[in-house]
């Protein structure tokens, strides 16, 4: 190679050499600070690591009512009919004992327009049968009174005859006696006159005329047997009156007794009738008031399930949809069942309630935008589908200074999105906690936080 161009190249290296060490003592520099920014972060990252978290549960669901008679609500009607006219379009306001819907009767047992006439006549005959059965009944007791004076009297005139008869037979039995003590004693003389006649005391006339004395006596014997026995049969005849009379009086009792019975069924038929017959007026006349279906509270008509006129609908089908005007809005949101033990009655909670803008920090609930208070209301005892369970929130009230209460515009059914809220850990024990798939701390919120919530 010349020598000249071995010159010009080594000049041209030298040249370069000095932007060569320019760009060396560049790339180091950047270097050097990248490392420092690294060091900045690693050192940032540390710092970080230690600051305190809000440890959250998460949950979604959707807005409720807080309370069962704020909820949707389908409106049946009670008996079965035909739509005869409509009061009411979806979306209209009703007041409580608005008419909804008008039917007409379908049942056959009710077309007659003078049923109700016609129930009561038949509650008039019967309140006749009824007052007919107490007549027969104060008659039946007037002829017991009767039977039982007529009783009294009969017995006792019948017990005097029987204590008569007894006196007689007494009487008779002593008459007789002593009839027969006489006519012992004339057998006895003539006896004694027969054997003094023998031996020439007495004449033939005295004997005759002790014979014929026997034979008096003899007679008034008989004759006094005889009464005696019509006396004992005269006793026998009473007490056989006696009982003739009881027997007779039972026979008439019991059949007083007997129509009185009937009397008192037929009173007691009367009378289950009549309120048979006062039962189907009073239901006739609340049946009535049924061909109007009504709003049974203060809202909107959201859906009617009914279309048209004339179509017949059963007993107790629902024919509108009904949303309470001033509903107590809550929120339900679902969380694991590993989390549910962690949530106290009163925990604290986050929303984010769907078409409200809202940006939310997880670990820092006091530095979020567009999120508002509430607290746990109940939780349920038996977990929901999926194994999750659903957990009600409410309002906080008082709402804290720095939120806003709960949007008036909030309608059931939207979705919303709430967290939880638990301890304050460190970040690096929420980093480890999470890749761990540790449920939150155990521990209850400190004192301090609870009395600020409550604040």
């Amino acid at each position: 190679m010349p020598s000249h161009l071995k010159e010009l190249e080594h000049k041209k290296n030298w040249e370069n050499l000095a932007e060569k060490s320019t760009a060396s003592l560049l790339r180091i520099r950047k270097v050097l600070m990248l490392e420092r920014i690294m060091l900045i972060a690693f050192i940032f990252f540390i710092i970080i690591l230690f600051l305190p978290w809000r440890q959250t549960i998460p949950g979604r669901g959707t807005v409720t009512a807080l309370r069962p008679q704020d909820r949707p609500q389908t409106i049946q009607n009670q008996i079965g009919g035909r739509i005869e006219r409509w009061y009411v379009s979806e979306g209209q306001e009703v007041k409580k004992g608005d008419t909804i819907l008008l039917i007409s009767e379908l049942s056959q047992s009710y077309f007659d327009p003078e049923l109700p006439q016609r129930l009561q006549e038949q509650l008039m005959a019967k309140q006749g049968s009824e007052d007919a059965a107490k007549q027969k009944m104060r008659a039946t007791e007037t002829q017991i009174s009767a039977l039982n004076s007529g009783l009294r009297f009969q017995l006792v005139s019948a017990e005097n005859k029987v204590k008569q008869s007894i006196n007689y037979v007494t009487s008779d039995s002593a008459d007789l006696e002593a009839v027969r003590q006489y006519y012992k004693v004339s057998q006895a003389r003539l006896e004694r006159y027969e054997q003094g006649f023998k031996n020439g005391l007495f004449s033939l006339t005295d004997i005759e005329t002790r014979r014929l004395n026997v034979q008096n006596d003899n007679a008034k014997l008989i004759a006094q047997e005889n009464k005696l026995n019509s006396s004992r049969q005269g006793l026998l005849n009473a007490r056989i009156e006696l009982d003739n009379i009881r027997a007779k009086y039972q026979e008439s009792l019991g059949k007083a007794q007997s129509d009185m019975g009937t009397a008192l069924s037929s009173q007691a038929s009367a009378k289950g009738d009549i309120a048979k017959l006062r039962n189907e007026i009073a239901n006739f006349d609340f049946r009535r008031g049924l061909y109007a279906v009504r709003a049974p509270q203060d809202g909107y008509v959201i859906k009617t399930m009914k279309a048209g006129i004339g179509e017949n609908i059963k007993e107790s089908e629902s024919v509108a949809t009904l949303q309470p005007k001033h509903p107590m809005v809550a929120a339900e949101i679902y969380v694991n069942a590993m989390d549910v033990p962690l949530i106290l009655d009163n925990s604290e909670v986050r929303l984010q309630f769907e078409g409200w803008p809202s940006v939310q920090f997880s670990g820092w609930p006091s530095v979020a935008v567009g999120t508002f208070a509430g607290q746990v209301f109940s939780i349920d005892r038996v977990s929901s589908a999926g194994g999750t369970y659903r957990v009600l929130v409410k309002q906080l009230t008082p709402v804290p200074e720095k939120d806003e209460p709960w949007p008036i515009q909030l309608r059931q059914g939207s979705g919303v999105y709430g967290r939880v809220i638990l301890n304050s850990v460190p970040v690096w024990y929420e980093i480890w906690r999470q890749l761990n798939g540790f449920p939150p701390s155990l521990e209850r919120e400190p004192k301090g936080n609870s009395d600020e919530s409550k604040k």
